[in-house]
């Protein structure tokens, strides 16, 4: 199931838009509806009236993206608690998140944006640069987004050790 804005009007941005750092705290967070491990699916309108973490992450079963993604998923009681789901976006398949899910017994629901429509509206779809070879790539950024649906905190350029924590403190002040 590809990614897709609910509607042509439901705050999915065109390609490029919103260009990266954009959004700020205090932001409409953009709509979305993304296909997710286990053949679900979620959407922002399924989240309206409880706060959400959305954090995008560059690949599957990765060095990093697999100590955030256990992070998380270590921290999923504590999320619970506040009333705060955690959803995970790459650019990976349903298929690569169910096992990617199943080998580090993730907790936390996975959504995929293959089209990279939600990263580009976010502004963490951008060119990338290893060892003098540009890409694009999925900037690894998490935004913690309000009850009503209003982005609180932004962290970009994410450095995992201490971010599930950062993450979880900042929720609890909402």
């Amino acid at each position: 199931m590809a990614t897709k804005a609910e509607a042509p009007d439901a705050g999915i941005q065109k390609p490029g838009k919103p260009k990266p750092g954009v959004l700020k705290p205090g932001d409409k967070a953009p709509s979305f509806k993304l296909a997710t491990d286990s053949g679900g699916s979620v959407a922002s309108s399924s989240l309206k009236g409880q706060p959400y973490v959305l954090y995008f992450y560059p690949k599957d079963d990765t060095t990093g993206c697999t100590k955030e993604a256990i992070g998380f998923s270590e921290a999923k009681r504590k999320f619970d608690a506040l009333g705060v789901a955690v959803i995970g976006v790459s650019k990976d398949s349903t298929a690569s998140h169910d096992k990617f899910k199943a080998k580090h017994k993730l907790k936390l629901t996975l959504g995929s944006d293959p089209d990279t429509a939600l990263a580009q509206a976010y502004g963490v779809w951008m060119e990338k640069s290893l060892y003098g070879r540009k890409y694009m790539g999925m900037d690894r950024s998490t935004f913690l987004v309000d009850a009503k649906g209003v982005i609180r905190e932004i962290w970009r350029k994410v450095k995992v050790p201490g971010h599930v924590e950062a993450v979880l403190t900042a929720a609890k002040a909402l």
